[in-house]
């Protein structure tokens, strides 16, 4: 059943993450944002709390950012209450605290470098990396190659990666 779920949740996560913050910060649509917001935690939380990869993943999304300051809209606010609250009720698995470190940092690492000038000046390949920020891909990779997550998980935050880009996309091409 897991095996069902778990590549629509990380799916609806990432397309619900990105479309939420574009209607915040494009549209300054706020409701719509929190809205959308609310549904990404609901389906991060989810994925965590029957997934202990994805609890290492998602809670390392959501440490990365807060850690970086990239937490900087109510829509973000929503997304991170309804999921810390769903896991305080439903709880997750026991995680292994070293991937969940290098998977922060991977995470941490992406955020400071995403839309950050002084960094994209630099090279169009730095631009690239952080633009579709590889740091924590290549984090979830590796943990997955030592055999902290199972490969089936980094397929799946691929998944989360690519509808995250997707609804970047069709947001662009239903607001132009």
């Amino acid at each position: 059943m897991n095996s069902i779920f778990l590549p629509i949740f990380y799916s609806l996560s990432g397309f619900l993450m990105k479309y939420s913050d574009d209607e915040y910060d494009e549209n300054s649509n706020k409701n719509k944002a929190i809205f959308l917001g609310i549904l990404c935690g609901l389906f991060t939380a989810f994925a965590s709390i029957i997934n202990q990869d994805a609890a290492i993943i998602f809670i390392a999304i959501l440490i990365g950012n807060l850690i970086a300051f990239k937490v900087d809209g109510i829509h973000h606010i929503a997304t991170l209450i309804t999921f810390v609250i769903l896991i305080l009720i439903f709880g997750i698995s026991n995680i292994s605290l070293l991937a969940l470190v290098i998977a922060i940092l991977g995470a941490f690492i992406d955020e400071k470098g995403n839309d950050n000038l002084k960094i994209y000046n630099k090279s169009k390949f730095l631009k690239f990396f952080f633009d579709y920020r590889f740091t924590m891909k290549i984090a979830i990779l590796l943990l997955a190659i030592l055999g902290f997550l199972s490969f089936e998980s980094f397929i799946f935050f691929l998944l989360f990666e690519i509808s995250y880009e997707f609804a970047g996309f069709i947001f662009k091409k239903l607001n132009n």
